[in-house]
């Protein structure tokens, strides 16, 4: 879709996956790299545990579908080179703090006088405006800033972190979405633009419910962990059984009712004691009216059914009899997953300095015409200055030797 578009990639993690979803849809992404290697090849897991940085799994999953060059835009001459590179390209993608790249005379002022067609998209902390503008954050940071955090972990403790960088993936997408949308209005205006990105505000895009209820009814939502918590009642949400957990609740009214019945009887039939459920009215169940005791009456029977069960049997199970219930996957699970392995989601990229195939999640979208998905694997570090440099800016070998011996590229 985007092939005939070319990306320039001067993020860190926070701007990874924006460029990375321009590569899936076809555009030409070069990943520029301070001379050395990115600081991010230094993150885990890395391939077989050997700690190196050209084995990092992290750099893997987020820099596919991207050349690489190595080029430090401090220098006066790196400074021309980027620009030699803005003039061949559509896209720059950065992710520097609020300021930096103006103090290098390489802001979106300067770069659209090189070419008035470039669109630069800036991934920020909060953003390039307001008492925050110029503050640094971490993922954690924007997270607990954002609100989401709050959100994270049981209700009886503090908040948790999940163990992945939430705001970077959720201002990676944004970017790309607000990319392609600069890109739409550059085909109508003839003009490229400035997109700027707020990892709060992303943030707090995820988390958009708890301000309706604030707001509405000066509620504040809380952690709940494996539960729901409601106005008047607590009941659980997530089941543990023989090898994992699944989720399962009782659905109220005609939606669950006759999932609900034949969940009874199921545990009826394997000797559960469950004639409180028995006795239940289904097809008018409410949790809203009920008390907590209740709650506790009708979930009891739940913990022996579901541990005395593994995942597959559970979800195998409950698909037989129209229950409404699934199992929480793990990575070995989804990779094992049949609908997944239907629709061709995973595919091999070889890794030719591995010896070896790896095995990635494929395209995020399927088009009918067009194609999506992994088209190489990450790049190794400066792996395309030559074919770069020399073939497409035409510098000489000895010039790269020069600028290499200059700690330039």
């Amino acid at each position: 879709m985007l092939a005939p578009y070319r990306a320039l990639d001067l993020t860190d993690e926070k701007g990874f996956l924006c460029a990375k979803v321009l590569g899936d849809l076809g555009c030409d992404v070069i990943k520029i790299e301070k001379p050395g290697g990115d600081k991010a090849r230094r993150i885990g897991p890395f391939y077989h545990d050997i700690y190196h940085p050209e084995k990092s799994l992290y750099w893997f999953a987020f820099n596919a579908n991207k050349r690489g060059i190595t080029l430090d835009i401090e220098t006066a001459d790196g400074q021309e080179i980027l620009k030699k590179l803005i003039k061949k390209a559509d896209f720059v993608i950065e992710s520097f703090s609020p300021g930096y790249l103006d103090k290098l005379a390489l802001g979106y002022s300067e770069l659209s006088q090189v070419n008035d067609q470039i669109i630069v998209t800036s991934i920020t902390p909060f953003g390039d405006t307001g008492p925050y503008k110029d503050f640094k954050a971490y993922d954690i940071v924007a997270m607990a800033m954002g609100g989401l955090l709050n959100l994270c972990g049981d209700p009886d403790r503090p908040p948790v972190a999940p163990n992945f960088f939430t705001s970077y993936l959720l201002a990676g997408a944004e970017a790309a979405l607000g990319t392609l949308m600069a890109l739409r209005w550059r085909r109508v205006s003839g003009r490229g633009t400035r997109v700027v990105i707020s990892l709060q505000d992303e943030v707090l895009t995820a988390s958009w419910d708890a301000v309706p209820y604030w707001a509405g009814s000066k509620t504040i939502s809380k952690r709940s962990g494996p539960f729901s918590i409601r106005p008047n009642v607590t009941y659980r949400i997530t089941w543990p059984c023989k090898d994992g957990y699944v989720t399962f609740f009782y659905f109220g009214g005609q939606t669950g009712a006759e999932g609900n019945r034949a969940l009874v009887e199921w545990m009826d039939n394997e000797g559960i004691d469950c004639q409180f459920l028995k006795e239940q009215n289904w097809d008018s169940f409410d949790w809203d009216k009920l008390n907590q005791d209740e709650v506790d009456r009708l979930e009891k029977p739940l913990f022996p059914f579901f541990r005395g069960h593994t995942m597959a049997e559970l979800y195998e199970g409950a698909v037989r009899r129209n229950i409404i219930l699934y199992p929480l996957a793990t990575a070995k699970d989804i990779v094992n997953n049949q609908q997944l392995k239907e629709r061709d989601y995973w595919i091999e990229v070889n890794h030719p300095e591995l010896q070896t195939n790896i095995v990635y999640p494929g395209a995020f979208v399927k088009a009918s015409k067009t194609r999506c998905g992994i088209f190489r694997r990450a790049p190794l570090i400066g792996e395309h200055n030559q074919e770069i440099y020399e073939k497409e800016l035409g510098f000489s070998k000895e010039e790269l030797l020069m600028l290499k011996q200059a700690g330039t590229i």
